[in-house]
């Protein structure tokens, strides 16, 4: 069996927009706790690169998502963009829109969908 470690390191990205910040900080009331609340959403996937000794960095942005996405990987010159699907119905991702097909028909580099 054949086996080598590859360098890479993995940059995490968290999309917030407009609506859903208001809705925080009306919620919580401060932005420090918001802040909190939104890093604690994503300790699991922290803890498990931590534990894999896999490098990382995590970006919260704010804007639309499926733009706000597109812009970043663009700029950064990422090898493959790996994106999670939430699995709309046929009629929401119609009237809605997929992020996930936004980000996969607009960021340059390839682009893996995980359900």
């Amino acid at each position: 069996m054949f086996t080598y470690r590859l360098k890479f390191e993995i940059t995490g990205v968290y999309a917030v927009d407009g609506k859903t910040s208001k809705e925080d900080i009306l919620h919580h009331f401060d932005k420090s706790i918001v802040d909190q609340v939104r890093k604690k959403r994503l300790e699991p996937i922290e803890s498990l690169l931590k534990e894999k000794g896999i490098s990382y960095e995590i970006k919260i942005l704010q804007g639309e998502p499926g733009p706000a996405i597109v812009e970043f990987a663009n700029k950064m010159d990422f090898d493959v963009a790996v994106v999670g699907s939430r699995g709309l119905n046929t009629l929401q991702e119609m009237v809605l829109g997929s992020v996930s097909h936004k980000i996969a028909k607009r960021v340059k580099a390839p682009v893996l969908i995980v359900k």
